[in-house]
């Protein structure tokens, strides 16, 4: 027996009261028909409604075979009477949300002519999926109109036409329809085939914002927000925006000026400080002229300045050259050059021996490891973390070409 929908007759109603028609044990508790229910089962990118049946929860609804089935924490009993409550703030949220895309799909399909080919309203965005490319200054004049649509506070018409005044219809679809077609209508903004459930005027909606597009396939992605949802986060961002400004020094609406101004000073700070950088790298190089096989230990740095170094040092030793940067509590990022040199088959040997990763070209290579253990493997005496028998072993590794089994425990970092 067909489940009486009272959601198509008023989507506002949140309470009914109704009777048991069966209860067996399902995947996600206890699976409940009824004869009449409030519930919106999940479809049509809407999720299933939430909320109690005389006391017990219902945390899921879909539809079976025409029948809304309830899915509920504990069991009820057959022909029992049950008074039924949605979650009617969660419910409305959803109206809010499935109301505003369609304004904002028949806007767009109107404009443009793309086809809305994918909707869903997802715990913190719907999103959007349509047919073509839009630019901002096109989602800028497309979010506009839609609010034009709310504020007018349209009255949304349902009807459920036969085949013949559907063939009428100039409707938006995904997909070819067959049997009883409801349709929803936006006079003038909107007019497609849904099962949703939609407030009764779009002021209801109070509020449609774009949030993001992103390419999809060969259109876009848009996340939305409408009325609830919009507003909590739109305060959200009020708030972050309220506390940067306060950090800044600056007015509100002039908060991005002032990351800007930030941000310039920090890259002349940097390209100053690389300035500097490159000097104690060039002394560095200087007074290792000529030494031939280098080995340096140097603190942390990123993985230009350690390429950098090792270039400079590289070029005046007139040998290899390798430098590690880090520390034996946090691990190590180094780097091997020698002019004119083949160090593959070098690096390889040594990532092996310290469980290392890196690459580059035949004459300059990369990597980085961190240690895992408290103990080495090396078979010398001593070997203990933080021992120069370590820096020895390493040492012997790279300007000798050992093979022998200096080995750590370690990993990438």
């Amino acid at each position: 027996m067909a489940t009486e929908k009272l959601y198509y007759q008023d989507a506002h109603q949140a309470a009914f009261e109704a009777r048991v028609v069966s209860c067996q044990p399902g995947k996600h508790g206890y699976d409940v028909v009824l004869d009449r229910t409030c519930f919106y089962p999940e479809g049509g990118g809407q999720p299933g409604d939430t909320g109690f049946l005389s006391g017990v929860r219902v945390t899921d609804t879909h539809e079976r075979g025409g029948e809304i089935v309830h899915f509920c924490e504990q069991p009820l009993s057959e022909g029992q009477s049950v008074e039924g409550r949605i979650d009617y703030a969660r419910r409305f949220e959803f109206m809010q949300l499935h109301s505003g895309e369609h304004i904002l799909s028949g806007v767009i399909h109107r404009r443009f002519g793309y086809e809305n080919v994918g909707f869903h309203m997802g715990a913190d965005f719907v999103t959007i999926d349509f047919s073509g490319m839009l630019t901002q200054e096109d989602l800028s004049a497309v979010e506009a109109e839609a609010n034009e649509w709310v504020w007018k506070n349209v009255p949304i018409e349902i009807t459920y036409p036969d085949a013949e005044a559907l063939k009428t219809i100039p409707y938006r679809s995904k997909k070819e329809l067959t049997g009883q077609v409801r349709i929803v209508t936006i006079p003038g903004a909107d007019i497609c085939a849904c099962c949703g459930t939609h407030v009764s005027s779009t002021g209801e909606i109070g509020l449609i914002k774009i949030f993001s597009c992103v390419k999809f396939h060969d259109g876009v992605r848009l996340e939305i927000l409408c009325g609830r949802r919009a507003l909590a986060y739109l305060s959200e961002i009020a708030e972050q925006n309220r506390r940067v400004s306060g950090l800044l020094s600056a007015k509100p609406l002039e908060t991005a000026a002032a990351v800007r101004r930030l941000l310039d000073a920090e890259a002349a700070q940097k390209q100053r400080a690389a300035g500097l950088e490159e000097a104690v790298f060039a002394q560095k190089a200087q007074a290792l002229a000529g030494a031939g096989n280098v080995l340096l230990f140097e603190p942390a740095m990123n993985p230009d300045s350690l390429r950098r170094l090792t270039d400079l040092v590289m070029s005046a030793c007139g040998g290899r050259a390798a430098v590690f940067a880090g520390s034996d509590a946090d691990g190590y990022k180094y780097a091997v050059g020698e002019q004119d040199g083949d160090l593959r088959q070098l690096v390889k040997e040594l990532n092996a021996q310290l469980h290392g990763r890196g690459g580059g070209k035949p004459f300059s290579r990369r990597a980085a490891y961190r240690q895992a253990g408290r103990r080495s493997k090396c078979s010398s005496p001593g070997a203990e973390e933080g021992n120069p028998c370590f820096r020895i072993c390493i040492r012997i590794c790279i300007t000798m070409k050992c093979r022998g089994k200096h080995r750590r425990r370690m990993i990438l970092r």
